[in-house]
């Protein structure tokens, strides 16, 4: 482990616990800084994982995230999100996080190691060829990440390798491999830091492309999204208006006739009938543009 760039001395690390409050959170911050430049030279790898990511849920598969502590905690939280972003069933987007439901309210190292656990987890998560898996360990080397990315290739999945050392064994054994080096922490080994920060970073990026290539961001509008609470309900409603260029009412109207879904209600509110909305929304895949431009031609 002494050999691992995540294990290795930060140069701000020697007498941080002696330093002036302001002086110590500076390093801090300066560290995450350093740590979120990492990801731009990753920006090809991070474009062919979104690209593949799209096409596995595109085609009906799925898109999975395996990983342990603070790597699987960045994995989980971008899971998470997808469904009310972008209207994917969490159905489609499983999440392999070592030690299951009890690891998130006490993490425990032990997990990681266990090889027969990523084998029950990747079994029971119904992955097929053709699906794509974004697997992530800050060292590139935790067991319970790199036996699944293993059976994942074997079954014909698209491995997407995410750590942040160089030449680690993930990286190897991807398909597409997205190095993020970070390098040393501040407070030594503690990948939940800069590592951490550059992998969420990372996934941000790669879900939001994602999105886009699906069909489901208009003009950096989420025009996927499940409206399931006041909050989104609401966000829908300008969002249809906005597209629409059509008053809030009309927009609330038109989502009242596609039970809160937004790209044909932006149609709906343009002037089409809910089934020419439909037509058009299938013609174009999905992507509203497209069915917008049919619409006013």
């Amino acid at each position: 482990m002494a050999d691992r760039p995540t294990e290795a001395r930060h140069p701000h690390s020697a007498g941080l616990h002696g330093l002036p409050g302001p002086v110590a959170l500076s390093h801090l911050l300066d560290a995450q800084l350093a740590a979120l430049a990492t990801v731009r030279p990753a920006i090809p790898a991070i474009e062919q994982a979104a690209t593949a990511a799209a096409d596995s849920l595109r085609a009906g598969g799925k898109l999975a995230y395996a990983g342990a502590g603070s790597s699987g905690l960045m994995a989980l939280a971008d899971a998470l999100e997808l469904a009310g972003t972008f209207g994917i069933p969490p159905a489609a987007t499983p999440m392999l996080f070592a030690g299951g439901t009890a690891a998130l309210l006490h993490m425990t190292g032990s997990v990681e190691d266990d090889p027969a656990l990523a084998e029950a987890d990747f079994r029971n998560a119904g992955l097929a060829k053709g699906d794509t898996i974004l697997c992530l360990s800050a060292s590139g080397s935790t067991p319970y990440t790199r036996v699944i990315a293993d059976l994942a290739a074997k079954a014909g999945l698209t491995v997407v390798g995410i750590a942040n050392v160089a030449g680690s064994k993930l990286l190897e054994q991807s398909h597409i491999s997205i190095l993020l080096d970070t390098g040393p922490e501040v407070i030594n080994g503690s990948t939940r830091m800069g590592a951490a920060t550059a992998q969420k970073a990372a996934l941000n990026m790669l879900s939001v492309r994602m999105g886009i290539l699906l069909g489901h961001v208009h003009d950096g509008y989420m025009v996927n999204l499940v409206a399931d609470n006041a909050k989104l309900v609401d966000r829908a409603a300008r969002i249809v208006s906005a597209i629409s260029g059509t008053g809030i009412e009309t927009a609330r109207h038109a989502l009242g006739q596609t039970g809160g879904a937004v790209k044909p209600a932006v149609l709906i509110a343009a002037g089409a009938s809910p089934e020419r909305a439909g037509e058009e929304l299938t013609n174009s895949g999905g992507a509203l543009g497209p069915a917008l431009a049919a619409l006013n031609a």
